[in-house]
């Protein structure tokens, strides 16, 4: 006689924040119940919520896989992607809202758009000089830039950032410092980005607390194998006392 598994049923509740734009007055939390199921993760449970209770509210996805980097939130205080976060991970109620860094557009939608000026501004990929092609360079040549280009532009890291919180207008952010790096680290790049990273980019804000190495979805390195190379390609370049020496004879002549 075969045995039945009987499950324990069981519920998941949320706080979700509720808003639009820079309307104060209207933010508010709504909590709901949803019931529970094995695997459930957070973005399930908003799912639940827009089905079932309230289809009014907005939040931001598309492939459900952690690929696209759509469904951004701030959950229990932490940036991360709801599509990755099991509710398991958490004990009592699941506090969602939208990330910080970016404008409120609703509920748990922001609008991003000013990542992509950003992006506009970095210096694109130009091979160098005399350069022939077919390329030829050393697999861990490869390796070394292809770690940077496994970002989906979640943000996460960018909404994590307090230096971007705080100097958004005069930092660019880590996303777009591993842009800069995954370029720098092509074997085949002609350009010097550092004059770039230290006058437009404020590079200096960083103070490299891995806060966005932390949360990173997608496990880059980001303090390690961007930022702090990037820093120190500016300090060889703009503070290294015989680089600085040699650039002045050399233009002296």
């Amino acid at each position: 006689m075969s045995e039945t598994k009987t499950e324990t049923r069981r519920e998941v509740k949320l706080r979700v924040f509720r808003g639009m734009g820079n309307d104060l007055s209207a933010h508010r939390y709504d909590s709901f119940t949803v019931p529970y199921q094995e695997g459930m993760v957070v973005l399930n449970a908003i799912h639940y919520i827009q089905s079932h209770f309230d289809s009014s509210l907005s939040a931001r996805w598309n492939c459900k896989a952690g690929r696209c980097g759509s469904c951004s939130a701030e959950i229990n205080e932490v940036p991360r992607l709801m599509c990755k976060t099991p509710v398991d991970m958490f004990d009592g109620e699941i506090t969602v809202e939208p990330m910080r860094a970016f404008p409120l557009v609703r509920d748990l939608a922001t609008d991003v758009t000013e990542n992509w000026d950003v992006a506009k501004m970095i210096p694109p990929f130009a091979p160098k000089s005399g350069a022939k092609e077919p390329w030829r360079f050393y697999q861990e040549d490869v390796e070394r830039s292809r770690e940077l280009r496994k970002c989906i532009e979640c943000f996460l890291c960018q909404d994590v950032c307090h230096i971007v919180r705080e100097h958004k207008a005069d930092y660019i952010g880590p996303r777009w410092v591993v842009k800069a790096a995954s370029l720098d680290m092509h074997p085949m790049d002609g350009v010097n980005r550092s004059d770039f990273l230290k006058d437009r980019a404020g590079l200096g804000y960083c103070n490299i607390t891995k806060c966005c190495q932390e949360i990173c979805p997608e496990h880059i390195i980001i303090t390690d194998d961007a930022i702090i190379p990037e820093k120190e390609r500016v300090v060889d370049r703009h503070y290294d006392p015989l680089v600085w020496a040699y650039r002045k004879l050399r233009g002296s002549r």
